[in-house]
């Protein structure tokens, strides 16, 4: 199946404790059906210091179900789903369904 969403996709969270909000996906993980996203599903973490980091409690992203977001569409930034399709020149690309806007370039 092809991917929904990738990474750089700019995405509305649909449901937890950060819906409604928006941001870039910085990593897919297709086996786990999840993704991390830009200052969404933040989590504090006790780390100890390392050489190469200082110690304390840090706040990092932490993944979010795939079904629990969606493409923001590139007309008006609103929630849409995502459907494929072929342009003329061969290319199978990307459209929101609720503007019929391509995703992808």
């Amino acid at each position: 199946m092809a991917a929904k969403i990738k990474k750089g996709d700019t995405v509305v969270i649909l449901a937890g404790r950060d819906k409604g909000r928006s941001g870039e996906v910085l990593q897919v993980m297709p086996k786990d059906e999840r993704a991390i996203v830009r200052g969404v599903n933040m989590v504090k973490r006790h780390t100890r210091q390392t050489a190469q980091q200082e110690g304390g409690i840090i706040s990092k992203e932490s993944t979010i179900h795939l079904s629990n977001l969606a493409i923001a569409d590139p007309a008006g930034g609103k929630a849409s789903r995502v459907g494929f399709k072929f342009l003329e020149d061969g290319r199978k690309v990307r459209f929101a369904k609720s503007s019929g806007e391509v995703i992808d370039g």
